[in-house]
């Protein structure tokens, strides 16, 4: 792995001569934070050796590299997921990648079906916690101490100046922030009645099928994260309507330009 690593991080430099200091991972439906990158270069996932390809609509499977704000960036427009077939250590496989790179900070996005009743379909969440619902753990097996720490600490998952910073940013533009636990589960189903009461019940504000084994990943390698939801659906009893794929990113792609002046404004920040 640490082979396929650096071989994946040297060929990147090689093509692109850039060197990000931010990487952000971008989901369902979100992928117009690129329009408000400098392009300098892209690189088609199928192009970059030992990466995995989306497979999923709605991510564009690309690396973005140029500046935002006053910082250089990569980022991922389309990510992989458990659901795919893809092993954790192929869904993660970019964040080690990111870190190889030089990279210290990681923003990702998703979009998410809403747990919470003060919750509505648009809102946006910051996520200062998860609770990881992936039968796999990404860092399961031999741990390489190249990587990170055996048993990595996890009490501070998401950076806290960070989603301070957010909040001020949608006060300075009147548009509320919501803040919550992201649940992380296997997916590709959409939830139950049950199993979203189930995970309300557990602490739960939002549920989805991605971003906690890329942040665990980056926890370990020492990066500082924040993450961000779209509230795309509604778990709330009562509430709960038939939902597909397109709906969710139809919806996501309403509320993006909010969360994409959050993301801005974050790594100008910086």
């Amino acid at each position: 792995m640490l082979e396929k690593i650096k071989a994946t991080a040297n060929y990147i430099t090689e093509k692109t001569g850039c060197k990000p200091e931010i990487g952000i991972i971008l989901g369902t439906g979100l992928g117009g934070l690129v329009n408000e990158i400098e392009i300098r270069t892209t690189l088609p996932y199928d192009e970059i050796p030992h990466f995995p390809l989306s497979t999923v609509d709605g991510h564009a499977g690309r690396l973005i590299f140029g500046r935002l704000g006053n910082k250089e960036v990569m980022a991922m427009q389309g990510r992989f997921h458990y659901y795919e077939g893809y092993s954790m250590q192929e869904v993660t496989f970019p964040v080690r990648v990111m870190r190889q790179l030089g990279i210290t900070h990681l923003f990702v996005s998703n979009a998410s079906g809403g747990l919470n009743p003060d919750f509505r379909v648009g809102d946006i969440m910051v996520i200062n916690d998860h609770i990881n619902f992936f039968p796999e753990h990404p860092l399961r097996g031999k741990n390489f101490t190249e990587l990170g720490p055996r048993f990595p600490d996890m009490s501070r998952v998401y950076d806290e100046r960070l989603r301070i910073t957010a909040k001020l940013v949608a006060l300075e533009n009147n548009f509320q922030l919501k803040e919550g636990v992201y649940v992380g589960v296997s997916g590709p189903t959409f939830e139950t009645p049950s199993e979203y009461k189930m995970f309300r019940i557990l602490g739960g504000d939002v549920v989805g099928m991605s971003t906690v084994p890329e942040v665990i990943v980056a926890r370990h390698a020492g990066m500082k994260v924040f993450g961000i939801s779209i509230i795309s659906d509604s778990g709330v009893p009562g509430q709960i309507v038939e939902i597909s794929h397109d709906e969710v990113q139809q919806v996501a792609m309403k509320a993006e330009p909010k969360m994409t002046l959050v993301m801005k404004r974050l790594v100008e920040s910086l």
